[in-house]
Formats: structure tokens, sequence, C-alpha cells
């Protein structure tokens, strides 16, 4: 896999494109205009979207249908010479269907313990975390 990244100003933003081509913007989180997402957000898209991918799979897999698929991820950071980088994600994950709620539970249990390799590649310096919401009620 191979991602080509160039720098489009004479700041900090810079546009990256993976196989795909289709581009995507990232800057300085900190400057005045910006215009692009910050790589640690980058990291936290990354995983609620791996994630919800495998979770939709798996539920299309058994004929479930997913009304509305939402998911809110907040990074917790640490200070570590300098670096702030993650020490926790924390998802809460909401669907919306005629969906039983055992499917769900599992289907994200396969996605983080299995599947998501993003959540995956991280897990060893990351504590990943997250709850289930089933049409607008705690499932896990």
């Amino acid at each position: 896999m191979t991602v080509h990244i160039e720098r489009i100003n004479d700041d900090f933003l810079m546009e990256a494109k993976g196989a795909s081509g289709v581009p995507l913007l990232m800057d300085n989180s900190t400057g005045e205009n910006v215009q692009g997402n910050s790589p640690m957000e980058l990291l936290l898209m990354g995983v609620g979207g791996c994630s919800a991918i495998d979770i939709i799979h798996i539920l299309k897999k058994q004929r479930q249908v997913i009304d509305s698929y939402k998911v809110e991820i907040d990074g917790e950071t640490q200070e570590v010479l300098g670096a702030k980088p993650f020490k926790a994600m924390n998802l809460k994950i909401y669907l919306e269907g005629d969906i039983p709620a055992d499917k769900v539970i599992r289907a994200a249990a396969l996605s983080f313990e299995k599947y998501c390799s993003v959540s995956i590649t991280l897990q060893a310096s990351v504590e990943i975390n997250y709850q289930l919401f089933l049409n607008g009620e705690s499932i896990l």
C-alpha cells in the first residue's frame, strides 16, 4: 500500500492520495486558516471508518438493514518527550434499524478483535474502547 503526499501551499497544507486517487487535505490544526484535518484527527477517523466498514459489512452479510450509522471518537493524549501520542481512543457507535442487539455486539467484537486493521495496528500502544447504542439505547 502506498500513499503520496504533496505540499500545496507555502505553509502546512498538504494533499494526500492513495490508490483510489481521491484527494484528502491535511493541515496543521493550530494554524489560522486551517483547510484540512490534522494527522491525529485522521488516525481517529481511520479507526472509526475501518470499524464502520467492518460492522456494516458483517451486518449486511446477515441481511440486516441499517437505517443509520454514526460514530463519535474521542482521543485521549499523553505527553511523551514533547509529543502527544494517543493513549486511548473511545468510540461511541450509534446504529438505527430493526437489528437484533446480539448481532450488533458480535459484529463490533469481530471488527475490533479480528478484522479492523487500523485498530489492530494501534492496539499495542493505544487502548481502544467502544460503546454501542442501538435505536437510542445502550447495548454495550
